[in-house]
């Protein structure tokens, strides 16, 4: 599944076709080797790397998108050999799945790359794929960049601003994060970040330790690498204090409930590297290469997700491709203590339950929600759901027949799965599922709020613009959908990600300008939590996607 968001109606006869010819079924080998200009091959592996890698692998070979190697060959449990490829496919074909996308989750990108771009990423991809360097622990020392220096910081907030109320709002093609005043709604600053920053993650309430004023630092992971240190207290255009860049490619980071530490982890190469969370000197760097689930070596095993334990010393870094959450002591960064937890494919985000006890985790692949208790630090539970789960933050809340409760979207069908999650006070109920709901299209996020009577879902996967437009607000009483709201009927923006304000009134939506990303014609809709109706818009925003409460994320608020 290549990044993106779908613009037009994917071709159910492609869809199809995908189903059937990369389910491995052999095929006729291509006739010709297919070749690039060197100036078309390096431009092709930029575009894959910035539009497809991130489902598909550096290397290819498949995650939760499919398989793109020229050729491969699978043996099953029974013996059945299968065979397969991009050779095989053609180019024609690869083309036509690039244009318009499949109805399996995979978005088009008509509207993204251009006709030869399009045509040069497939053939492309029926070529070797060539493996990227390394990155030594010296190499990300030299990287770091320091705008403020820690004498220099303020010890106190100097703008006289409610910054608890700030909203952290990534501008994901542009390389920033703006920074939203909730109270005012005024955009102070548009910082420069990595590319495509996937999250951002602040110093947090700890049971152990506690940082000192959490929430005001705050730290993000460029799809490149490139991790940046924010100061909430700073003004506007001091906020940016410092950098680093910790892989080639990078999805997640997060502080130790101390605030002494950051960790970075990295799809490309495979690891995860612990920094000093004052100086963002990089101190060491683990692989993450290993053996999974199943038993084989994989070489691309990639860090999806990273998240602080509320209650432990920890963090839990979940490595895609082994089907494996590592729990990581930092308590002695000289004798790493790493308890290796098998649970199932492909590892990607999750959240943790009300006590900070269990953690809730997508296996995507495998649909599955994964259980860790990260006081034990050992599986709990594994819970069938629909067609690869994506919970983003999570949502947890009180259901009437059920207890307490969790939910996940789907990125592969439009259904919100329920389960239990108190296996103290419901032990019944717990890690079962409660029900479902159908909604009109596959999503990436639910959110919602202690305060709210109703948890929000975004319909962002599905190919036909007005349902990917839209979100739906679903009762916690009933488990039935309220209210649709199509909050733009603009060609190539869709409705994507939540984050309620810090006293849970008021719920923000992404108006995600896909189409023209680099224009500052994006926006965030704002909505009454308790009547449902709009209240206001902010405007002049670049491609907005993820937005963090400094409140909510500070204080565990799902």
């Amino acid at each position: 599944m290549l990044s993106g968001i779908t613009h037009r109606k994917a071709r159910t006869t492609l869809a199809a076709g995908m189903a059937v010819l990369f389910s491995g079924v052999a095929l006729p080998a291509f006739a010709e080797a297919p070749t690039l200009s060197p100036e078309a091959f390096e431009a092709s592996k930029q575009v894959y790397f910035d539009q497809c890698a991130g489902c598909h692998g550096v290397l290819r070979a498949g995650a939760t998108g499919k398989n793109l190697k020229p050729h491969w060959k699978k043996t099953a449990a029974d013996g059945t050999v299968t065979e397969g490829g991009t050779l095989a496919l053609g180019h024609e074909r690869l083309a036509k799945i690039i244009t318009w996308g499949t109805e399996g989750g995979m978005n088009n990108f008509s509207d993204i790359l251009t006709e030869q771009q399009i045509t040069d990423v497939a053939t492309y991809i029926m070529m070797e794929p060539p493996k990227p360097p390394e990155m030594t622990l010296a190499m990300m020392k030299e990287s770091r960049k320091v705008y403020v220096e820690e004498a220099d910081y303020p010890t106190e907030p100097l703008h006289g601003r409610n910054w608890e109320n700030f909203f952290v709002v990534i501008e994901r093609d542009v390389g920033k994060v703006a920074i939203i005043d909730g109270d005012t709604k005024e955009v102070l600053v548009h910082i420069p970040t990595g590319f495509a920053v996937h999250v951002v993650k602040a110093s947090e309430h700890h049971s152990i330790s506690e940082p000192e004023n959490p929430g005001r630092f705050w730290y993000t992971m460029g799809r490149d690498g490139k991790m940046t240190k924010i100061d909430l207290w700073q003004t506007p255009d001091k906020m940016l204090v410092s950098e680093v860049k910790v892989a080639y490619d990078a999805r997640d980071v997060a502080v130790s409930g101390d605030g002494k530490y950051i960790i970075g982890g990295a799809y490309w190469p495979p690891h995860f590297v612990i920094s000093d969370a004052v100086t963002m000197e990089p101190l060491k760097v683990v692989s993450t290469r290993g053996v999974n689930v199943d038993g084989v070596y994989v070489e691309e095993a990639r860090v999806a997700a990273i998240y602080t334990t509320p209650n432990e010393p920890t963090w839990l870094v979940a490595v895609k491709e082994l089907g494996q959450v590592w729990q990581v002591d930092y308590s002695d960064l000289d004798n790493l203590r790493i308890d290796k937890i098998n649970s199932a494919k492909f590892l990607h985000d999750g959240f943790f339950d009300p006590t900070g006890r269990y953690f809730q985790i997508a296996a995507n692949a495998s649909n599955k929600m994964v259980v860790i208790d990260s006081k034990e630090r050992k599986l709990e539970a594994m819970i069938d759901v629909a067609a690869l789960p994506h919970p983003g933050p999570g949502a947890n809340w009180i259901d009437p027949n059920c207890g307490p409760v969790a939910g996940t979207t789907h990125l592969g069908v439009g259904k919100v799965s329920v389960w239990g999650n108190d296996p103290e006070g419901h032990p019944d109920q717990a890690w079962k599922e409660c029900y479902v709901t159908e909604t009109d299209g596959a999503g990436l996020f639910i959110r919602t709020h202690p305060k709210s009577d109703y948890y929000w879902v975004d319909q962002t996967k599905h190919p036909e613009p007005e349902v990917q437009q839209s979100v739906q607000v679903i009762s916690k009483a009933t488990g039935e959908i309220v209210k649709t709201i199509q909050i733009t009927d603009q060609p190539g923006h869709a409705a994507v990600h939540f984050e309620f304000n810090a006293d849970g009134t008021e719920v923000w939506v992404s108006n995600w300008n896909l189409a023209n990303s680099k224009e500052p014609n994006g926006e965030i809709v704002i909505f009454d939590a308790k009547t449902l109706e709009e209240i206001g818009r902010v405007k002049g925003l670049y491609a907005p996607t993820g937005k963090f409460n400094v409140h909510n994320r500070s204080n565990h608020v799902t």
